[in-house]
Formats: C-alpha cells, sequence, structure tokens
C-alpha cells in the first residue's frame, strides 16, 4: 500500500509535536501492520482528514465497512476508546474493537463526508446540540479522564505566559482567567463530556442520523462541552455586521435549549476563545488567533 500521510495532519503536528518525536515517521509502518493484524482491506486514507490522527477507510475480511484511526499518545487515544465504550453507541460512534494496539482505534464507519456542518446554520446547530445531550451522561467509576478543572489549569498556565509576552493579549487573558476561577468555584455536578466537540465533529449514520466522531474526553459541567458549539463558523459570525448580537443570541439559545445557566455558558464560551486565540498565536497561526480573539471580545 502507498502511504502519504495527509498534508493537514503533518502540518498539525508539526505545531505541537515536541522535540525528537517520531510518530509521523513511523506511520506508515504502524498502518501497514494494523491493517495486516485485522486482515483489512484499505480503500482510502480520509483527507484532509483532522489534525491529531490519521483516519483510513476499510473493509473487514467479511466486507464490513470500517473507520481505522491511529493517533499519537499526546492526542489521548487510549482516552477516546475509554469514552466510546462507555458511550457504547449511543451518540457517538461504536467502537468495533474494546482492545487493540495502543494509539490504534477500529470504529463503525459513518459517512466521512457528511457532517452536520452541511446543514444551514439554524438545522446545523439544533442538531449538533441534540447530539451532544445524549453524550451527557455519569462518567464511569474511577473514570480514566481529566476533570474540566485539571485540563483548563493546563491551559491558564500557557495562557499567563503568553500573555506576559504579549501584553495586548494580556486584558482578554486576564478576563478569560477570572472567568474561569469563578466558574470552577462552585460547578453544578459534572458529566462526561466530548471535550472537543464542534458541528464538523458529527457526522450521517446509518444507525442513528447523526453521530459524534472524535472526542477528546473530560469530565465536568456541560457548559463547558457546549462552549465549544456556540463559536462555531466563527468566520462566517466575524464577518457578519451583526456578529456580536448574533453570538449573544446563540449563547441564550443553546443555553436555553440544552437547560444550561446562560452566564456559565458565556464564561466558559470567553475562556476557550481566548484559550484557542492565544493557543493558535503561539504556532504561528495569526490569522485563527485574530478571529478568535476578536469573538472573545464579544462575550
Amino acid at each position: 500500500m502507498v502511504f502519504e500521510p495527509p498534508k493537514r495532519l503533518v502540518r498539525a503536528l508539526g505545531e505541537t509535536a515536541p522535540e525528537g518525536d517520531d510518530w509521523l515517521e513511523k506511520l506508515p509502518d504502524a498502518v501497514q501492520q494494523a491493517v495486516a493484524l485485522r486482515e483489512l482491506t484499505v480503500e482510502r486514507v480520509q483527507v484532509p482528514g483532522g489534525r491529531s490522527s490519521l483516519v483510513v477507510l476499510v473493509r473487514a475480511a467479511d466486507g464490513t465497512p470500517a473507520v481505522l484511526k491511529l493517533a499519537p499518545g499526546r492526542a489521548r487515544p487510549e482516552a477516546e476508546r475509554a469514552a466510546l465504550a462507555h458511550w457504547a453507541g449511543r451518540g457517538a460512534v461504536q467502537l468495533l474493537e474494546p482492545f487493540s494496539a495502543e494509539g490504534v482505534l477500529l470504529l463503525e464507519r459513518l459517512h466521512p463526508d457528511v457532517s452536520v456542518r452541511s446543514l444551514p446554520e439554524a438545522k446545523a446547530l439544533l442538531e449538533a446540540a441534540g447530539t451532544l445531550r445524549r453524550l451527557w451522561v455519569e462518567p464511569p467509576a474511577d473514570f480514566p479522564f481529566e476533570t474540566v478543572a485539571e485540563r483548563t489549569g493546563r491551559q491558564a498556565e500557557a495562557m499567563r505566559a503568553r500573555a506576559q509576552a504579549d501584553p495586548e493579549v494580556a486584558p482578554l487573558v486576564g478576563l478569560a482567567l477570572a472567568a474561569r476561577e469563578e466558574l470552577l468555584a462552585a460547578p453544578p455536578g459534572h458529566r462526561l463530556l466530548h471535550g472537543t466537540f464542534r458541528q464538523s465533529k458529527v457526522l450521517g449514520g446509518e444507525r442513528m442520523p447523526w453521530l459524534a466522531v472524535g472526542p477528546d474526553p473530560v469530565v465536568g459541567e456541560c457548559a463547558f462541552d457546549l462552549a465549544r458549539l456556540v463559536r462555531d463558523r466563527v468566520e462566517d459570525l466575524i464577518a457578519q455586521p451583526s456578529g456580536a448580537a448574533t453570538t449573544r443570541r446563540r449563547v441564550k439559545r443553546l443555553a436555553e435549549s440544552l437547560d444550561v445557566d446562560q452566564e456559565r455558558l458565556r464564561g466558559w464560551t470567553l475562556f476557550r476563545a481566548v484559550e484557542s486565540g492565544v493557543r493558535a498565536g503561539r504556532v504561528g497561526r495569526p490569522r485563527d488567533a485574530e478571529l478568535l480573539l476578536e469573538f472573545a471580545s464579544w462575550l
């Protein structure tokens, strides 16, 4: 099998890979081994694919369509496996192989080129929110996932360092960090969350019309999960003269539709947008950083 990783994956991992990381170099051999071990037939590599994993469309020995996913350890593939096993296909893609080699997942085949993002905006938000609601379940006992406090704590450290190096972002970073502290002071319960939920993470399926893929699971309050969905299609929001008002209406509508406190949703949306904007600036994506920080300023 002639193999070349998608350019999007190579570029994204190049932004975040620690020095000396050789996962990409070993990827062709890892794909060959995973395919041979499971007696799979490769159809094609999904392009442009994701930013943290390789997705290969395959067929099992009996002809069943499936997806083979390989991810480096820093993408937390074992946490993804644990979350998918706990959801057991309820609102999310089905895990076909509960136990396999580290960093390798064999998954139910969905329609990889059909996401909720292809729908008109209002319909897309409705369908995405409905999918997200099904994922918010009690986490398993002794869960192997990060908590929202732990994940955002790491992010907060990086944000503070960036603010010291770039005074222009310091005011927004200060607001975002203050919001985080207030939100963590009295969290309203906890659920297993998708962690990186957005419209492009919801694909068409056969068992159900829409199913979530690609979680980076975390345990915490639902508003944290919903916050990432608020800024979906941020480029379109920024381009609108009424973008700020549209964003505030979106926060209100999503909070009401999923019984989430509106102010908590606004606070987590602020934190997550600033964190993403700061990170984009740090890895050399100034345009993304500009869009995200402008969006955050509306909140």
